[in-house]
């Protein structure tokens, strides 16, 4: 689905096929009777090793959703569904950590992805309302837990705080055989903490630039003496403002968590989340003029809001509850289920600069370039998402050849209503603003009209089979088909489908290298704008790489080179004032990723991303690089001292008409010190405070990045 830009779009939604939650519920019955059918299956033998399903307070004992010691992760289940060992796995992916969030003191998902490769972690600059990142050059979608997190962007959207994750996975690349419908980019999915074995916990303060106060906890451990029932609880609460006057970044957090252990072969983990968050819009769409290219009056501030203090806002309440099950069979097989059930309600009310009437200038005023047209949008948003993936695996060998099988179900219902208001530059319905000296003055708001309630739903079955056979070969291959339905009320449903594709070859060399080769497809519905109908987008992308993994996973490095295509592209056409689809873009690329742990006292994190984008695309920086080190030393022969640095590179870029958004480098720095029980820290971002421009987009306006942010912390853990 395009990214809505400057109003929210009502109808804007993907489709999925009418299906019957009762539809999904009885597959969990059947998934339950085959492991019995295949229970003569002479390769099935409990020996088999399959997917690790407890969770352990053994941070060394990797799984695919523990902790990870230190920054590197050897395995994950986001290419695969499966708990797989990256250096098997035929498609890049980054893992961050929970030790590399803390270190680095990620306050937002965007802070978080600031140094994985192939992505740019502040595609719209310091946004307020959304994480805005791109991955090889495309939007990518945001999963947690395996499941998909939402449909929409900021027009419903609540965002995750990285104090409630164990570990950010980020896939690059098409995956629609596994997720289903969504962009070419990738996936970015988010693992929550889950309950430990061990008691432990913590509480933190937070104090640092723009007033921001936080206090946190993270509770877990075992509820009764025999381990079957654990707990976890993680809390955030915080008040805060943001580099842009009168928009603050207020949050309060509850997010319970109780897993049931009967056996060592049973799982069950209930999960929920109440997130209320208080803030406004970051985003004000000024003009290249003022930014980037000259104006007589000089350089537009980054602290500047042009909004109305008493009206803008942006506030949003979010309201979880799921399970995550896992059951193993006696004969080897495993049965994994997910669900998760949503209520988002987003009351996002804005008036921002026209830049757009006059791409880039100030049509209200374009001698003095003072006086700023204004647009005013409203809207009150309610969405309730029910997604749902269950899956079979398990092993069966025919001859010499392995085969780690997975089938799998899921499905999504996505409803969306509310209402929804637009001004357009008119100075008599939104009032000229001198943007050098602004004077907030009252205006009426536009009137608010209802939307039409639409839903969109989704059913996927896919097939997956993991091969081995010899001792250097490994193949990943897939296949799934998904229906989609997009009802809007008082139009036609738009349905779609496809059948999308995974082919993936790796051969390990002695040393600990793995070449490989791997094909993968995407498949995005795209919704009817007024009379007009689309073809769904269709993306297909070949990757070549190569991985090392050192025998004793302190050496990571990744390599991979790429040839990304999407057909159906949607892209307005002036000459008619209507939407049209464009033939085949192209991206293509070149990453690189190290991730080191140096002796006992100093890790590594470096990376460099090429990108080529082609148009309509929005163009991106075409080289990135960034390092970030940690060392560990002693003061005064007193250990637990550390101290952090690292440097971000994004190239000179240009996007359509837009001028040249100039090449920046940043630095971040770290101070801490830790013992058993206490931890001080303190973090800073764009350590020299540099003012810099983080896009201009094509179509008239421009997003600056986040100045520099000091945060210092104080933990107590037990």
């Amino acid at each position: 689905m395009t990214r809505p830009r400057f109003r929210a779009h009502p109808g804007a939604h993907l489709g999925a096929r009418r299906t019957t939650l009762a539809c999904a519920a009885t597959s969990t019955l059947l998934f339950g009777a085959l492991p019995a059918a295949w229970a003569q299956t002479p390769a099935a033998t409990p020996e088999a090793p399959v997917t690790q399903v407890l969770i352990t307070g053994n941070a060394d004992r990797q799984t695919a959703t523990g902790p990870v010691k230190g920054y590197n992760a050897r395995r994950s289940a986001t290419a695969t569904k499966t708990d797989t060992p990256l250096s098997e796995t035929a498609q890049s992916v980054t893992v961050i950590t929970r030790d590399q969030l803390v270190d680095q003191a990620a306050t937002n998902l965007q802070d978080a992805l600031n140094y994985a490769a192939g992505v740019r972690s502040d595609a719209y600059g310091l946004d307020s309302r959304s994480d805005g990142f791109r991955i090889r050059g495309g939007n990518a979608d945001e999963y947690l837990d395996g499941l998909r997190k939402n449909f929409d962007y900021y027009t419903s959207n609540t965002r995750t705080d990285p104090y409630t994750l164990e570990r950010i996975d980020v896939l690059r690349g098409p995956a629609a055989m596994l997720f289903g419908q969504g962009s070419t980019g990738g996936v970015v999915n988010m693992v929550s903490k889950r309950p430990q074995d061990v008691a432990q916990g913590e509480v933190g303060l937070q104090i640092g630039s723009f007033n921001r106060r936080q206090v946190q906890a993270d509770l877990t451990g075992p509820l009764t003496a025999d381990g079957q029932w654990l707990y976890r609880l993680v809390a955030v609460a915080r008040d805060a403002d943001t580099q842009v006057d009168h928009v603050r970044d207020d949050r309060g957090l509850l997010a319970p968590t109780l897993t049931w252990r009967p056996s060592n072969v049973t799982s069950l983990t209930l999960q929920g989340l109440v997130q209320n968050d208080k803030s406004g819009s970051t985003s004000q769409f000024f003009p290249w003029s003022g930014v980037v290219t000259a104006n007589p009056n000089g350089k537009l501030p980054t602290s500047r809001f042009i909004g109305n203090p008493d009206w803008d806002r942006y506030d949003s309440q979010r309201r979880t509850l799921g399970w995550l099950f896992e059951h193993r069979f006696d004969n080897g097989w495993q049965l994994n289920q997910g669900l998760r059930y949503s209520r988002n309600t987003v009351d996002y009310r804005t008036t921002y600069g026209d830049s757009f009437s006059v791409p880039g200038d100030w049509a209200a005023d374009p001698t003095g370039k003072r006086l700023l047209g204004r647009y005013a949008s409203a809207s009150y948003t309610q969405t309730r998402l029910l997604t749902l993936d269950q899956n079979l695996q398990g092993r069966v060998n025919t001859g010499a050849v392995q085969h780690d099988l997975l089938v799998g179900l899921d499905y999504a219902r996505y409803r969306k209503t509310g209402t929804s208001g637009f001004a357009g530059s008119d100075p008599d319905q939104v009032p000229l603003i001198d943007a050098y000296n602004p004077v907030y003055t009252p205006f009426t708001p536009p009137e608010s009209f209802a939307i039409d309630p639409s839903t969109q739903r989704q059913l996927g079955v896919y097939l997956q089979d993991q091969i081995r056979f010899g001792e250097h070969w490994l193949i990943t291959a897939g296949l799934r088909h998904d229906q989609a339905r997009n009802h809007t009320d008082g139009q036609d449903d738009q349905d779609s489908s496809a059948t999308t594709k995974r082919l993936g070859a790796m051969y390990n060399i002695a040393g600990g290298w793995s070449p490989y080769l791997s094909y993968s497809e995407s498949f995005t519905p795209v919704a009817n704008i007024g009379n007009q109908r689309f073809k769904p987008l269709r993306g297909k992308q070949w990757e070549a790489g190569v991985k090392h993994e050192s025998a004793d996973g302190r050496l990571i490095v990744n390599a991979a080179v790429y040839d990304l295509r999407e057909k159906n592209q949607l892209v307005s056409d002036p000459s008619t004032n209507l939407s049209r689809q464009v033939g085949e873009t192209k991206a293509t690329g070149v990453e690189l990723e190290v991730k080191a742990a140096l002796r006992k006292d100093f890790d590594l994190v470096a990376s460099y991303t090429y990108t080529n984008v082609d148009e309509p695309l929005e163009e991106v920086p075409h080289d990135q690089a960034a390092v970030w080190g940690k060392w560990r030393f002693m003061v005064a022969g007193q250990p637990g001292f550390s101290a952090g640095a690292g440097v971000r590179y994004k190239s000179s870029f240009h996007d359509g008409a837009a001028p040249t958004v100039p090449s920046v480098t940043l630095l971040d720095a770290m101070l801490a010190w830790e013992n058993t029980h206490w931890r001080a820290a303190l973090n800073i971002s764009n350590l020299t405070d540099k003012t810099y421009v983080a896009t201009c987009l094509g179509r008239g306006d421009c997003w600056f990045g986040a100045r520099r942010n000091a945060v210092a912390s104080l933990t107590y853990r037990w």
